[in-house]
């Protein structure tokens, strides 16, 4: 996710943090200090009530945080790659591969909210012993807030509706049930667009009303609209490419460039010449080294064209998808990368290039499929 950063790893996956957590942290720790934890617990000190409130900001994103390796966990148990866990203001994402079978998808769907409910609950039962103990005592109600919190946390997320955890449950039993995936896909996905919408009109008229909190439920709204939009977009262009291999698809020949010239013999005597936005880039042996969106040219400033290398500005290998010509389409979308800049898989055979899939051949592709009479969105 673009504005992440890495700051660690956990069960050996990369963890990653928006800039946006330490303003949702900071928002939770206001309300919590200033509104919730005074009217729980009145009388006390505002240091106290600060101490407090930060702790319970932070152990709230601690949760969000058990949810999301909850889901990283069981998908590496189950075989499945996961790329990274991000943690964000709407809350969290794991990146990995597509489950190869619906009781695969369900697992690695409910263990998220599974995992909330159990948090919940513990620290709901451990608060109010707490608070039992201690009438009125701080470190209860910042339990019981906790509790109640990661509660609704996971009862959230198992509404029916993608990309909520709740709509990849659907998902996975509407595959089972039908086995057809891709028409779950499309379930789920409409259904969170109708969702979205019913919360981005419930927030605005909260808003309207002098609910500042209204605002956050519609931009949650809009959000989950537009994933499930695009998640739609992606199921039906799945089931269009469906037994399409990489080498009926590509652009062949393709027409590759060297990636150790400077970007001003580049400009000269490749760029200016090229008919494509995209070229793959191949070392002194001919094998793929990159792929060079030639808009990065621009970025870089006239005086140190002389010097700079096109492979240096270029998609690196490691953020490149590939695949063989007799590779399904499908299967090499999967691949895609953050940092690729937009879609294209290079064909490779025997580690040098022979074509390339880009977004304008997926497009003709599904188009006429969508002509000659393939699937429909619902």
């Amino acid at each position: 996710m673009n504005g992440s950063i890495q700051v660690g790893r956990v069960f050996g996956v990369p963890l990653r943090m928006h800039w946006s957590v330490p303003v949702l942290v900071v928002l939770l720790a206001y309300g919590l200090g200033r509104e919730t934890l005074p009217a729980w617990v009145p009388g006390l000190s505002g240091t106290l009530y600060t101490v407090a409130a930060a702790a319970g900001a932070v152990l709230l994103m601690a949760s969000l945080l058990a949810h999301e390796v909850a889901h990283a966990a069981t998908a590496r148990r189950e075989h499945l790659s996961v790329e990274d866990v991000t943690l964000w203001a709407m809350g969290g994402m794991t990146r990995m591969g597509r489950p190869s079978s619906a009781g695969v998808a369900f697992l690695v769907a409910v263990s998220g909210p599974v995992t909330s409910l159990v948090i919940g609950g513990a620290a709901l039962g451990a608060g109010i012993g707490v608070d039992a103990a201690a009438s009125h005592s701080l470190p209860g109600a910042l339990l019981i807030w906790l509790g109640w919190a990661n509660l609704l946390l996971g009862v959230f997320n198992l509404l029916p509706a993608a990309p909520l955890d709740g709509g990849r449950v659907l998902q996975a039993l509407l595959w089972w049930r039908t086995g057809d995936r891709d028409r779950a896909d499309r379930v789920a996905g409409r259904g969170g667009q109708v969702l979205g919408f019913f919360f981005v009109a419930a927030g605005w008229l909260a808003f309207a009303r002098g609910a500042p909190s209204g605002l956050w439920l519609a931009l949650v709204g809009i959000f989950m609209a537009l994933t499930a939009g695009a998640e739609r977009r992606r199921a039906v262009i799945s089931a269009a490419l469906r037994g399409v291999r990489l080498g009926d698809a590509m652009s062949a020949p393709v027409v590759t460039a060297p990636d150790w010239l400077p970007v001003n013999r580049f400009i000269d005597e490749v760029a200016v010449a090229s008919r494509h936005s995209t070229l793959p880039l191949v070392d002194f042996d001919g094998r793929l080294s990159g792929v060079l969106l030639l808009r990065r040219l621009t970025s870089v400033p006239a005086e140190r064209r002389a010097d700079v290398r096109v492979r240096d500005i270029a998609v690196p290998l490691s953020q490149t998808a590939t695949g063989a010509p007799d590779e399904f389409v499908d299967d090499a979308l999967e691949r895609l990368r953050p940092g690729a800049g937009g879609v294209h898989v290079v064909v490779v055979d025997g580690g040098r290039p022979v074509g390339i899939v880009t977004g304008s051949d997926i497009s003709r592709l599904v188009r006429n499929r969508r002509i000659a009479g393939g699937p429909r969105p619902l």
